[in-house]
């Protein structure tokens, strides 16, 4: 039994958004002296759930405590002022203000009313020290880059009378040298009796950092582990709810097939989003799977194909001859679509009707300067949804007032009008029911027997095995390795995915 003692223990906490479980019956505790990792895939619950520790969403259920004391924030400065200290990966400091400003901002020592730069400028400096930040503290936030401003953020969030300090992503733009001085004040932090929430995709981090390890999965929680007790390829079966026949098994990878065919090819290809050494290749009708855990590099795959993230080296070719698509209106020119992993944000327009949403792509295509007939599109938009079977009383209502599935169905249907050669689908079945999930997965195989080429990055291992003739895994956005026919099983995938660096 841990000697530690709990600072924040968070019982059955629930949260519902519109019908969807967020969070059920959650329980985590962070004890004093301990870092703490909470692991999960996208969509797992752990946004959600560090927004209910500090105030940022109301729980619908369950119970808080701060130190054997029930608590319940309202906003985030509430739990800031009650110990619980919170930095996210991106920095929501204010770029207009000084280094120094930002890091008192809303605590500024006053004397007689009035605030004490002189005492601020002298505590900043004091305080970036412990972060080998010798950096002029007067100057704009803006003037430094996102890895300085992330440090500063931490800095901020360390400073003071933390109890609880919660990380959410801290090393994603931070470089080895500035990873090590991270971990170094965290561990004095921890010897100082605070208690850290470490939130990353990194786990070769998690095993050099943490203590114990609480995992999540559809916002339920899986289990938490001693870090040193739970091997690593225990952790990712947890992680990806599968239960490996023999994880220890050396996984069955194969070199790709010949690429003469190849409608596309990427060779060695690296970009500025960070995926470097990319090689494959697919042919018409080829569904390729893209897998790996959360930034991997599965995404950032997608958006080099899309034209949103430049290459800076390697080749791509498509049908033979050099491809760089320089932006989407590029790629879609070229015949690719792209169904995003962010539904809500990147997919659908909101305050737009059914009609509308399904319209734009082609009509994008087109160019707006030749406005697509009414009576055509009538035509296309009913073909749309009884070929889609999306569940809609009327195409004039809002997309928003559709489910997620029917919401996914509509941006699929959007892209399938454009007639695309090949069809990206980053994470196309996440946060939809069972039926809409089939009738996808369905259509996906329907669209490949058709010829059309799909390249599909998605954490659901099941379903990638179901339909891909191809798989890719990815890892610290390297391709590990290549997959494909009587190879492919979930034990493989996952085994893969499990292999120690």
């Amino acid at each position: 039994m841990s000697e530690r003692q709990p600072v924040l223990q968070l019982k059955g906490i629930c949260k519902r958004f519109k019908g969807v479980n967020a969070l059920n019956n959650v329980d985590l505790e962070l004890e004093a002296g301990e870092i703490h990792a909470l692991l999960g895939e996208n969509g797992a619950g752990k946004s959600t759930l560090i927004k209910v520790m500090t105030g940022a969403y109301s729980k619908d259920a369950g119970r808080l405590e701060l130190n054997g004391i029930a608590i319940s924030p309202q906003k985030p400065f509430d739990a800031q002022m009650a110990g619980i200290s919170t930095v996210y990966q991106e920095v929501n400091l204010l770029p207009n203000l000084s280094v120094a400003h930002n890091l008192y901002l809303g605590r500024e020592p006053r004397r007689f009313g009035c605030i004490q730069w002189k005492k601020i400028r002298n505590d900043a400096q004091n305080l970036l020290r412990r972060f080998e930040l010798d950096i002029d503290v007067e100057a704009l936030l803006s003037s430094y880059s996102i890895a300085i401003q992330q440090l500063i953020a931490i800095a901020r969030g360390v400073d003071g009378s933390a109890k609880v300090l919660i990380l959410d992503e801290p090393t994603a733009s931070l470089d080895a040298r500035e990873v090590a001085t991270l971990f170094r004040i965290l561990r004095g932090l921890k010897e100082s009796g605070v208690a850290i929430l470490f939130v990353t995709h990194f786990l070769d981090q998690v095993y050099e950092l943490t203590d114990r390890i609480t995992v999540l999965r559809n916002g339920e929680r899986v289990g938490t582990f001693a870090t040193r007790d739970l091997p690593r390829n225990e952790l990712i079966a947890h992680m990806l709810g599968k239960e490996l026949q023999s994880i220890e098994q050396t996984h069955p990878c194969r070199p790709p097939e010949g690429t003469a065919d190849a409608l596309l090819q990427m060779t060695d290809v690296s970009a500025d989003n960070g995926v470097s050494g990319i090689r494959f290749h697919a042919r018409r009708g080829d569904a390729i799977g893209l897998a790996g855990l959360l930034g991997s590099g599965r995404s950032e795959i997608c958006s080099i194909l899309f034209g949103l993230d430049g290459v800076t080296s390697g080749e791509i070719k498509l049908v033979g001859k050099p491809f760089r698509p320089a932006s989407p209106s590029d790629a879609i020119a070229r015949g690719f679509a792209l169904c995003p992993e962010d539904r809500k944000i990147e997919g659908i327009a909101d305050p737009l009707s059914v009609r509308e949403n399904l319209i734009l792509a082609l009509q994008a295509q087109r160019g707006w300067w030749r406005p697509i007939r009414f009576a055509e599109e009538k035509e296309l938009v009913a073909n749309a949804i009884a070929g889609l079977k999306i569940v809609c009383s009327d195409a004039e209502k809002p997309i928003g007032e559709l489910s997620g599935g029917n919401q996914q169905k509509v941006i699929l249907a959007r892209w399938l009008m454009t007639k695309p050669q090949i069809l990206i689908l980053d994470e196309p079945t996440r946060g939809i029911d069972i039926g809409a999930h089939a009738e996808i997965l369905q259509l996906i195989r329907k669209l490949c027997a058709d010829g059309m080429t799909l390249i599909v990055a998605s954490s659901e291992i099941e379903e990638l095995v179901a339909f891909s003739n191809r798989i890719l895994v990815m890892r610290d956005k390297k391709l590990l390795c290549t997959i494909e026919g009587d190879a492919i099983s979930e034990n493989a995938v996952v085994s893969a995915i499990a292999r120690p660096a």
